[in-house]
């Protein structure tokens, strides 16, 4: 019996062992952050691991102990890039157990970016007064193709192929052939180089300046959380909450992808992360492996919609707005309450068409357990949220929850960490915020060239002349174009970029800062699970099984509601909680807008998003054809447009056709009976 008991737990971690080398070779497809070097040498592995702790020590030292900002960045850049260098294959099969001699070179030439920028820091900044002489200029185009070469190994080609279209814009800007609102002054190597490395507005903007102040931070507290047991307390958590109910496997993936995404901002590792739990789950009760791989891409993609953290962005936003953080999460909770309700009726519709059930309760955890074993490491996103609301400094916040997490961890055994997991976690928060850092390295190119040549202004000119002067086609060209600039890149970039070109142009209808934020914000996100470039989605059926392109479609279904809401919420901001105007005056402080108003559109848009739910799934308590499904679906947008007479429409229409349904469902069970 021994025996076979040893055989078995063998089989079992053989297993294990496959799905993890599965999941893996997922990520890598559709990942290029997941491409890494594996060592040979223990040495060379030592070395990275030392440097990357180094580089998480760096940042928690800078915290309380900064630096000039040109010298922060240029350091937090500069070692990003070294690491990248070391860690990161030239091409896709190249062989990854060995750092070439050349990937030496490039680790040595990254890091003397920033040396000679500390180095020559007081005669750029006095004797020169910023304007470059020859070897600024080297350096900085040293450094620019440093940059673009590291990115294109971490985040694909498609990001480096959007900065060097933009940096080719001043070469060619005075050239008289271009349209009269393109043309500007001559610009000269000094100009263009000397903007980008020597100021702080080119490559150490201040979108490498969030990276370097906060989304780090942010980036290392969720490896600490990792390491504490986290991921494991929210899918337990939402089996126990989920897991028996009507499909109960696929509510529990998007429960726990929606809070792992908020946190780890990353969402295509979030769908193989946790998608390779919940997807098989979703598979053996019945959903179909499209639609399976479809519900995790939207819910991970979702949590950075989601307060508090937002995958960081909700931080990047504070900074570049000047409104409040607590202002940006309270406005940005109620749309995405109504997106993931949305996503789980969709996925209670399809469960109930198909006859699909839960998880018996015997094969589930107990909540009890559950929070008893593990509900000691909510303190420190608490603790967190309590701070931000405080308006404590969100570095200082972030800084001072990781050192909470450590504690709080202790509490129990099984989530105590070690000296080894303390040094674990340093490392692997270091590697985790490189696709970032170099993401928003290589925006700073593309800030750069648009504050020196105000493109910005062009582009805006260009979205409100296509819109005609109407706020509809404005706004539908905005999110066109926020779609573009957002495929295939992380959800913070992807923000700053449509953040800088885009938002703008709504601001020429005097919409409101934050409204026009928001609204850019979700497009560019939800751009990760719209075809034909939908990483997120594709990963989910990488995992699944499924086809790549229907998974897309079937995602961008599930995600149809986040697609509406940001319509709403510029038409009546009252759905964002907050008086919009006010904010737009006083970024500090904020009023709420009238109590019924919110009341209103909060009732009206829960009963219009259920319903679009049935209709896009053709279900309520039983199947309905074609012609209700078309009214039914009337009806919910009709409630969800924010005027009263058709909220009154929408809401007879809805209840017409939920009265219809319902009496087909008796009849449908007497006549079983």
């Amino acid at each position: 019996m021994k025996k076979d008991n040893r055989d078995l737990n063998i089989e079992s971690i053989s297993e294990k062992e496959e799905d993890k080398t599965a999941s893996q070779e997922v990520l890598e497809k559709f990942d290029t952050d997941a491409r890494v070097r594996k060592m040979k040498n223990r040495s060379i592995a030592i070395f990275i691991s030392v440097i990357a702790i180094l580089y998480s020590a760096y940042h928690l030292y800078i915290t309380y102990n900064p630096m000039p900002a040109l010298q922060q960045r240029a350091v937090h850049m500069a070692v990003g890039m070294a690491l990248i260098f070391l860690l990161y294959p030239t091409f896709k099969n190249q062989d990854r157990s060995k750092v070439p001699v050349y990937d030496w070179l490039l680790f040595l030439l990254s890091l003397s970016t920033a040396g000679y920028l500390i180095y020559e820091y007081t005669e750029i900044v006095t004797t020169r007064g910023g304007i470059p002489n020859g070897m600024d200029i080297a350096m900085a185009m040293l450094t620019v193709v440093l940059v673009l070469e590291a990115a294109r190994r971490v985040t694909g080609i498609i990001l480096p192929i959007l900065a060097l279209i933009f940096l080719a814009y001043p070469f060619i800007s005075h050239n008289i052939w271009l349209p009269d609102m393109l043309m500007t002054r001559l610009f000269d190597l000094g100009d263009i180089f000397g903007q980008l490395y020597l100021k702080t507005e080119g490559l150490f903007s201040t979108a490498i300046g969030a990276s370097v102040q906060f989304i780090f931070l942010f980036i290392l507290f969720g490896a600490f959380l990792a390491k504490s047991g986290m991921g494991q307390l929210f899918n337990d958590l939402a089996m126990a909450l989920a897991g028996r109910q009507k499909g109960g496997p696929a509510k529990v993936a998007v429960i726990s992808s929606g809070f792992m995404g908020s946190i780890n901002g990353a969402a295509v590792a979030n769908v193989v992360g946790t998608g390779s739990f919940t997807i098989p789950l979703m598979k053996k009760i019945g959903y179909h492996k499209n639609f399976a791989g479809a519900v995790e891409a939207s819910a991970s993609v979702g949590g950075q919609i989601l307060p508090p953290i937002m995958g960081a962005s909700a931080f990047i936003m504070a900074e570049t707005t000047g409104i409040a953080y607590g202002t940006i999460a309270l406005a940005a909770l109620l749309p995405a309450v109504l997106y993931f309700l949305a996503v789980i009726m969709q996925v209670h519709f399809r469960a109930g068409k198909r006859g699909l059930k839960g998880i018996p309760k015997a094969d589930l955890p107990q909540v009890k357990e559950v929070l008893k074993e593990r509900g000691h490491l909510l303190l420190p996103i608490v603790g967190l949220i309590i701070m931000l609301y405080m308006n404590v400094p969100i570095g200082y916040a972030a800084f001072n929850t990781i050192l909470l997490t450590i504690a709080v961890a202790t509490l129990r055994k099984s989530t105590r960490m070690s000296i080894t997991d303390v040094l674990q976690a340093m490392e692997n928060g270091a590697r985790q915020s490189l696709s970032v850092m170099i993401a928003c390295a290589v925006v700073g190119i593309i800030i750069g060239v648009v504050s020196l040549t105000s493109f910005g202004t062009v582009m805006t000119s260009a979205i409100t002349s296509i819109g005609a002067g109407s706020l509809f086609l404005t706004l539908f060209f905005t999110m066109i174009a926020s779609i573009i600039l957002g495929m295939g890149l992380p959800s913070i970039p992807a923000y700053i970029i449509t953040a800088t070109m885009t938002a703008p142009a709504l601001a020429e209808f005097g919409i409101p800062v934050l409204v026009a934020h928001l609204f850019v914000f979700y497009f560019g996100i939800f751009a990760n699970i719209t075809p034909p470039v939908a990483l997120a989605a594709f990963a989910g059926a990488g995992v699944s099984g499924g086809d790549p392109m229907r998974t897309g479609f079937q995602a961008l279904k599930l995600s149809l509601a986040g697609f509406i809401i940001p319509y709403i919420f510029v038409y009546d901001s009252s759905m964002l909680m907050i008086d919009t105007t006010g904010v737009a005056v006083n970024a500090t402080e904020f009023a709420l807008p009238p109590v019924m108003s919110i009341i209103t559109i909060v009732v009206t848009s829960l009963i219009g998003i259920i319903a679009l739910s049935g209709a896009l799934e053709g279900y309520l308590k039983t199947e309905m054809n074609i012609i209700y499904r078309l009214f039914l679906g009337a009806g919910a947008l009709l409630t969800i447009m924010p005027e009263t007479m058709s909220d009154i429409i929408g809401l007879v229409v809805i209840g017409v056709i939920t009265a219809i349904n319902f009496i087909q469902n008796r009849k449908d069970f007497s006549a079983a009976a």
